[in-house]
């Protein structure tokens, strides 16, 4: 059976986790709990050397590593069809947008967590959230026609993005000014395999 080194609170390990649901194939992986923080001793060094999750050990190959990477081997391992070639480009570009915004919000929550308060800087936090808020007007003022398009990778990684907000950094009040992607996310939300997996602390 394959192996996922996972972290539930990732949203780089839920895009795999909802790839897996959407594909009807949960059960074909098994979740090894772990970190990917930049200062864990328990981070797959070994598999990964950059220590970073998730990280794939396939039953037919060596380790995988990078979302994106794990997503687009799951997806064409089980025909999910979630990287339609005749929208391939917009899928991927899409992707890497919210795997963008993923990054930010994720670093700023590292400032906090891991740099002792001396070391923190309120204006690197600041330009971090500026990309992050750079993304969403993206995503809200020129993707929505691809965002409702049939289901494919690019709209599972905007959800987990969002949802990653709301879990680290709902204070900020994302929705605000952004009626068309609150919209979508609301209903995009709700689907079955995003309630399956969402982020604990």
């Amino acid at each position: 059976m394959m192996k996922l080194y996972d972290s539930t609170p990732s949203p780089f390990c839920r895009k795999v986790r909802v790839l897996l649901h959407e594909a009807g194939q949960s059960d074909a992986v098994e979740l090894v709990p772990t970190t990917g923080n930049p200062v864990a001793d328990e981070a797959p060094f070994t598999e990964n050397p950059l220590g970073k999750i998730p990280c794939l050990l396939p039953d037919d190959g060596g380790p995988l590593f990078d979302s994106r990477v794990i997503c687009r081997y799951l997806d064409t391992r089980f025909g999910a069809g979630l990287y339609p070639e005749d929208r391939i480009w917009e899928v991927l570009t899409l992707e890497a947008l919210a795997d963008g915004l993923m990054d930010a919000a994720i670093l700023m929550v590292y400032e906090s967590r891991w740099r002792s308060e001396q070391e923190r800087s309120a204006a690197w936090v600041d330009g971090q959230w500026f990309k992050v808020t750079r993304a969403l007007d993206a995503l809200n003022d020129g993707w929505m026609p691809q965002l409702g398009a049939p289901l494919d990778a690019g709209q599972i990684a905007v959800g987990c993005a969002l949802g990653y907000l709301d879990f680290r950094h709902d204070a900020r009040t994302w929705r605000t000014g952004r009626e068309a992607l609150a919209g979508w996310y609301e209903g995009f939300s709700n689907r079955a395999s995003m309630q399956a997996t969402r982020p604990e602390a």
